[in-house]
């Protein structure tokens, strides 16, 4: 077995109460440079609530978090992005009206005025991706697989360290998929974490490098994969 890599993120004891429910209750969570780790459970096991605390959409709660060591406050999405923390939504953060050079740097904390330089940076990027769209194409002409890729391209431009994806195939065919999948690999071969949620359990097999079981707010177990 190899060691595990060194964590660019650690959660330690994170709780969070809800009126009436809680949440979570102190649970950890570790993701090692260029691993894949897979959050599992069932609907209402805090897979969500966990990665959007990671995210800063919930700025209240309990425990303690680390990127690359050093111990972070998280209490908004730009705490999250200043960390180099972006995460994927099920239900994708594109204006589908605006182009995909204007989505990539679309709340960039220094936004790129320049048209022609977001066009350019853009470009770039979703060439690294494997994409051969034209940065100027309105994000409601793109593709549901395409408009996954661009997610991945606005992570990138954010130096993303850690990236969440939450069921990022469940609107995908196959050959999407192992498209997606492919690209992750390239993004963990850069040194990227990524904390996979998925209830899929052939992908996981396929993609990550190990599972986290949550039940009820609580961690109930993990084991390579």
């Amino acid at each position: 077995m190899q060691p595990r890599p060194e964590p660019v993120l650690a959660m330690r004891g994170i709780g969070k109460s809800f009126p009436g429910v809680r949440a979570l209750d102190g649970v950890s969570l570790s993701v090692g440079e260029g691993e894949v780790v897979a959050l599992l459970g069932e609907n209402g096991a805090g897979k969500s609530t966990l990665m959007n605390i990671l995210a800063g959409v919930f700025k209240d709660y309990e425990g303690e978090i680390e990127v690359g060591g050093e111990p972070v406050s998280i209490h908004s999405p730009r705490d999250a992005q200043r960390h180099g923390i972006a995460m994927i939504h099920q239900e994708l953060n594109l204006v589908p009206e605006l182009s995909i050079a204007d989505n990539i740097v679309l709340g960039q904390e220094r936004l790129v005025l320049d048209r022609k330089d977001s066009e350019r940076r853009a470009a770039d990027l979703l060439r690294g991706l494997g994409l051969d769209l034209a940065p100027r194409r309105l994000i409601k002409q793109c593709k549901i697989a395409e408009r996954q890729l661009i997610e991945v391209a606005k992570a990138l431009s954010l130096n993303v360290r850690v990236l969440v994806m939450d069921e990022p195939t469940s609107a995908l065919a196959d050959a999407e998929v192992h498209r997606l999948h492919q690209v992750i690999r390239d993004l963990t071969g850069r040194g990227v974490a990524v904390v996979y949620i998925s209830h899929r359990l052939e992908e996981l097999e396929e993609i990550a490098d190990r599972v986290v079981v949550l039940r009820d707010g609580a961690h109930i177990g993990e084991r390579p994969m």
